[in-house]
């Protein structure tokens, strides 16, 4: 019996030390409360000058990591064992989040900034009333092209990439969504149709671009377009920024039939430890100046409607990335279409490679 009770007694002793060590290892790393707020986020998606400055004002010691794609981060976040205090997924992972339970409610009377958003860009589809999370950036899927190589073709329609003079001239990127979305909304449809028949019309025409594709590739598309690889390329808006920052004889349009509308948003993850300087921080986010030295930074569309009137002109004046009523009107978030239609959609644009 006394065997058996220091036996036990061995047990809890070697189990508290583990868990003391385990703490002390979060501490060390930053994953405790406190006066530590961890964050994590998309690499080189902030100006780390707006860290240092918030640390300054508040006093809290920031953490940030970084992840690579939404996937990437929803595995973490789910797998529950690293404290973030603040994410900033993009629209269909806050809906994925949501509907898992993996999100806190924000608290609206701590974020007094949240007004400073442009109406249009809140209440979306994947957070009605934005009950979990706060805009951070969004912007738009389009053609980035070289006029020196595009033989006089404008794109204003995303029927000009099926035009016979790319052939072999055509970069897409490698996601399932933007590039059926793209044929659907070619053919009028939404980019979130999910009727078998228009997603058959959308494969089927998507097969004739065929002979003008050069490649589907991920981030390298960036690095073709700018050396001039191809004539033109399906991009996101912000990749297009970068890639005109680095070779001024391109440009980019958003096709007058729309395209998708995408935002990454600032949420508080289920397992925050330090939810109220998440709220600080989200709220410090939202300040106009703060949004406007970011917006520089970054690049990309700021929903900060009092940022907007301290930017540049040739920046916030730029419809290339600020895009008229007209057309905003035609844009459109991913819905969530559910596991069984995704994998259809992945299907569809296995076919489509297989094809090429």
């Amino acid at each position: 019996m006394k065997t058996l009770t220091r036996m036990f007694l061995s047990i809890i002793v070697v189990a508290l030390i583990l868990m003391y060590t385990a703490s002390r290892l979060n501490v060390s790393e930053g994953y405790s409360s406190g006066n530590t707020l961890t964050i994590y986020n998309w690499g080189d998606y902030i100006d780390p000058d707006i860290l240092t400055q918030f640390q300054k004002e508040t006093g809290i010691t920031v953490i940030y990591q970084t992840f690579d794609s939404n996937e990437a981060m929803l595995t973490k976040i789910e797998q529950g064992g690293t404290t973030f205090d603040v994410a900033i997924p993009s629209d269909y992972a806050i809906s994925k989040m949501r509907e898992e339970n993996l999100l806190i409610p924000l608290d609206h009377s701590k974020l007094p900034n949240l007004k400073n958003i442009d109406p249009k860009f809140m209440n979306q589809s994947f957070d009605p009333d934005n009950k979990y999370s706060a805009p951070y950036f969004w912007g738009t899927v389009g053609i980035v092209y070289n006029p020196n190589l595009a033989q006089g073709i404008k794109f204003d329609s995303w029927d000009d990439l099926w035009n016979p003079k790319l052939r072999n001239n055509v970069l897409l990127t490698d996601g399932a969504r933007e590039v059926i979305g793209m044929s659907l909304n070619s053919l009028g449809y939404s980019l979130n149709d999910t009727n078998e028949q228009h997603l058959q019309q959308a494969l089927t025409k998507l097969k004739t671009l065929t002979p003008n594709v050069k490649a589907i590739v991920g981030d390298e598309i960036k690095m073709l377009l700018a050396n001039n690889e191809a004539a033109a390329g399906l991009v996101f808006s912000g990749d297009a920024s970068e890639i005109m920052s680095e070779n001024d004889q391109l440009d980019f349009v958003v096709p007058k039939e729309g395209t998708n509308l995408w935002f990454d948003n600032m949420v508080i993850p289920k397992t925050a430890a330090n939810v109220d300087a998440a709220h600080k921080f989200i709220n410090f986010m939202l300040d106009p100046k703060i949004a406007e030295q970011n917006t520089e930074y970054v690049g990309y569309s700021t929903p900060n409607a009092e940022a907007i009137k301290l930017l540049p002109k040739d920046i916030s004046g730029d419809e290339r990335f600020y895009p008229p009523q007209e057309l905003t009107d035609k844009l459109e978030v991913y819905d969530n279409l559910g596991k069984k239609m995704l994998v259809h959609y992945n299907e569809l644009f296995l076919q489509f490679k297989m094809n090429k």
